[in-house]
């Protein structure tokens, strides 16, 4: 019952230490909820530590269980605490209550003569808060069975009989993940090296038996003559009427459409749930038809979701608004899950409401810091003592600037550039130096390792490090001193490097330049001054570093990125523009590169079981299909066999009347590309870094907005005797572990990111009505063809069958990609003109509809 203990209505509780142990042996995340509960001081919450209290104490009975050991443990505590309390004059009229959802430990308490309650009695009780009743969690599976259910479900095997199958070969562990379009599909990605049955296949609301997307499960296999093939039908749950199970089978049977032998995959059942990867979900009240009804199904945000069905009286209010609920259980013989309402986030379609629900929905943690991570921070006003000093060198006499989109605030990188004595030119970048404020294993640290990366969405950051760091004593402003790690390198004028060196450092950065400016004074026929020779020094290595590069295979894909100009007084989106690169972009950029694979190869040589790096696979040849195809309708050809072959196709495959085909090829090429991940170098042997060409590569340069560099940045230090090392540095183990929470969390951030810009999109065409624009073909598929708008670097669907309109006649073609509508055939590339409308029909899921105006279908 944690939402209610959260309440601000529930104070002055005392949570015993044996039940806090039972909790952190059965859930982390309700563990650490109850501890910031304790944590917070206007609760009034205390842990009692009734096992080490000689009054509480007590031994386990021969034959007593330790279940039953604990709960006699409870008892005596309570009624110890209801004494000590008469013992003190002024307190006698205070009484202990016993609240617990244990039927047996409440009835021995009242025969003990302790006043004892279930949850769900106490709260009842509490008639000025009746919304409270609406938090409770549906406690017993049994208890809350539909009255008149019939059962549907097969029953669940329990764990320990799970564990023993799944030793002796008889089941297979995996993680259950449900499909977008098709709530009758799921697929469980199996756990383990069975590289034949990766991925099983799972049909049937039977067969699905109760699990939810991302919890661990355990499949049965089932005999060969049953498997399925993937169907390839759209099938959304809208049901609203649950007892029609005849329908559901209906359903099932469009599944098992007739295919090719070829086409069966390894089928399973789920037969039963090793560990529930619930979290409380966002979305919306489907009203009961029934009035006055208190029971009503809720509609996830998330299609792989199931409906939830919750007992709430606020219906009303609660319609149109996004709200929170979480699963309670799900009972055999009902068709969707047992839940509670948690909290109202606010109107749906609402700017601050949406965004709420896209970082709740992509996992991004982004509550305030908490006083126990602040505490951590230096106190203000801060400056650089002689102790910060020791292991450091006085660059503050290099004329250092940095250069960033305009309105950065947390400014990671700086760079200086001058000739030496003996000719050659010196380059140095300076990081900030973020792990001399975070220090290993305290409560900021562990904050910033959980979150691991700062978001941007449209018109909000969500900081990794708290904003005191982030945007001001870590950020490499101008004029001030800075605490920095610097990279410094001496190279001759053809960019090769002589000597590299490393160095944690004090610099005073001469100017905060945007991307713009920089360019300007490059540009400038009159500026000399230090800054702007120091700028032309590294433009002219960037432009040999890059071509260099491109040597050796780099890729430059091009991906259309969008950037809102927002209204300043509304934050509405009024104008969407394509971003366009400037050459200092790409000046910038070679010299982090350049940084980075420096520091990957000194922390690799220094710590081959412990370098923390970053790799990107080369994709299967297969992925390339499609980017091959497309180009050969063009007559272009595109060699896939390396990178190096990849990027000369792609530099080669121009046509001069068609001038955008280019960029639509690395679009495309961008889709085919694997995603690059963090690895610990003790745990791998597959280091190279396909897009960039690179044997070795990690991140150094971005501490403050990515998590993994402050841990690069800790090895580093040890490797050049700037900083000590800690056990957990040096542990494969946990740094894998941490490796697995970055990929994760830095691909969560660039969904909410897209989901971010998908949703100003919605707003922005909102306001604009209805409107044609010019689009090219990038996909076709069956029934669709997937367009690309280059004015708005807007990518949608345009459909050709729609419900209640006769089909259309379709024929798709894989070999060329095409696909002919009627008597029109499209191909990938062709230009076309849609028209672009905001479909709000269905307010959860607001989403741009477009339909083909040329060629006429």
């Amino acid at each position: 019952q944690i939402d209610i203990l959260e309440d601000p209505v529930i104070k002055n509780v005392i949570v015993l230490q044996t039940v806090l142990q039972e909790v952190r042996n059965r859930s982390a995340p309700v563990y650490k909820r109850i501890r910031d509960v304790i944590q917070t001081p206007e609760k009034h919450f205390y842990s009692f530590t009734n096992e080490h209290h000689r009054e509480t104490y007590i031994e386990q009975k021969q034959g007593e269980t330790s279940n039953d050991r604990n709960d006699r443990a409870i008892r005596v505590a309570v009624k110890w605490y209801n004494d000590h309390l008469k013992k003190i004059e002024d307190e006698e009229n205070i009484q202990v209550i016993f609240l617990t959802n244990d039927k047996i430990n409440k009835e021995k308490a009242l025969e003990e003569g302790i006043t004892a309650y279930t949850c769900e009695e106490y709260i009842k009780s509490l008639t000025a808060n009746p919304d409270l009743l609406d938090r409770l969690a549906c406690v017993s599976d049994e208890g809350k069975e539909i009255e008149s259910g019939k059962i549907i479900f097969p029953e669940h095997i329990p764990l320990s009989k799970l564990q023993q199958g799944i030793k002796s070969g008889i089941y297979l562990q995996g993680t259950y993940r449900a499909s977008r379009d098709n709530y009758l599909e799921a697929t469980v990605w199996v756990h383990g090296d069975a590289e034949e049955n990766k991925e099983i296949i799972i049909q049937g609301l039977k067969h699905l038996n109760r699990a939810v997307h991302e919890d661990i499960v355990a499949v049965e296999l089932l005999a060969k003559d049953e498997w399925v093939a993937p169907s390839s039908v759209v099938l959304q749950d809208d049901g609203q009427n649950e007892d029609d199970i005849e329908k559901e089978e209906e359903k099932e049977s469009i599944l098992k459409t007739s295919v090719n032998k070829d086409m069966l995959r390894p089928t399973g059942r789920i037969v039963g749930i090793i560990k529930r990867n619930w979290r409380p979900f966002c979305g919306m009240l489907s009203k009961s038809q029934i009035k006055e009804a208190r029971r009503h199904l809720f509609t996830p945000a998330d299609r792989r979701i199931p409906r939830i069905r919750i007992e709430t009286r606020q219906a009303d209010t609660l319609e149109g608004q996004r709200i929170i609920v979480a699963i309670d259980g799900w009972p055999r013989n009902s068709r969707y899950p047992n839940g509670h309402f948690v909290k109202n986030l606010g109107s749906a379609g609402d700017k601050e409401t949406e965004t709420e629900v896209l970082l709740l929905e992509h996992d991004v943690p982004h509550q305030p810091f908490s006083q126990g991570v602040l505490k951590f921070l230096p106190k203000m006003p801060w400056s650089i003592t002689e102790q910060d000093m020791k292991y450091r060198e006085d660059l503050r006499h290099l004329c250092v600037c940095s250069v960033d989109p305009p309105g950065c605030t947390d400014i990671d990188d700086a760079l200086h550039c001058r000739e030496v004595e003996n000719g050659n030119i010196e380059v140095g970048v300076h990081i900030a130096d973020v792990s001399h404020f975070i220090r290993p294993g305290n409560a900021l640290d562990e904050e910033s390792a959980k979150r691991g990366t700062t978001v941007y969405l449209c018109e909000k950051r969500i900081d990794m490090v708290p904003e005191l760091l982030s945007s001001n004593l870590c950020s490499l402003r101008s004029n001030v001193d800075r605490l920095a790690f610097s990279c410094i390198w001496e190279m001759n004028h053809k960019a090769e490097i002589l000597k590299t060196r490393f160095t944690k450092s004090i610099i005073n950065s001469k100017a905060s330049l945007t991307y713009a400016e920089a360019q300007m004074r490059i540009d400038s026929a009159t500026m000399n001054d230090d800054i702007t020779t120091s700028l032309r020094g590294l433009n002219k290595l960037a432009k040999i570093l890059k071509k260099k590069r491109i040597n050796n295979g780099a890729l430059t894909l091009s991906s259309p990125e969008v950037r809102f100009h927002m209204d300043s007084e509304t934050h509405d989106p009024i104008d969407l523009q394509t971003k366009e690169l400037k050459e200092t972009n790409s000046m910038v950029e070679e010299f982090m590169l350049l940084a980075n694979i420096s520091v990957a190869q000194k922390i690799y040589d220094e710590f081959p079981e412990f370098a923390l790096l970053r790799k990107h696979p080369a994709p299967p040849p297969s992925n390339y299909d499609i980017l091959v195809k497309a180009a050969k309708s063009k007559n272009l050809e595109i060699k896939t066999d390396s990178a190096k072959a990849l990027a000369e196709s792609l530099d080669k495959a121009e046509s001069p009347e068609f001038p955008y085909l280019n960029t639509l090829l690395r679009i495309l090429a961008t889709r085919c590309m694997m995603q690059a991940v963090y690895f610990c170098s003790g745990m791998d042997n597959d280091f190279h870094h396909y897009g960039l060409a690179s044997p070795i590569y990690t991140h150094f340069t971005s501490p403050i907005r990515r998590y993994a560099d402050i841990i690069v940045h800790r090895l580093l230090a040890v490797a050049i005797g700037a900083d000590s090392t800690y056990p957990d540095l040096l542990d494969k183990h946990k740094l894998a572990d941490m490796c697995k929470n970055l990929n994760y969390r830095h691909k969560m951030a660039q969904y909410a990111q897209r989901a971010s810009v998908a949703f100003h999109t919605q707003l922005f065409f909102k306001s604009k009505g209805v409107v044609n624009e010019d689009a090219y073909i990038l996909f076709v598929r069956k029934n669709a063809v997937v367009v690309l708008i280059p004015k708005y670097g807007l990518e949608g669907t345009v459909f050709f069958e729609e419900k209640g309109k006769p089909t259309p006649r379709l024929d798709y073609n894989n070999e060329v990609p095409s696909l002919t509508v009627e008597d029109t055939t499209l191909h990938v590339f062709d230009k076309v003109k849609v028209n672009v409308t905001l479909d709000a029909s269905n307010i959860q899921h607001q989403k741009i509809r477009m339909i083909l105006v040329e060629p006429k279908v």
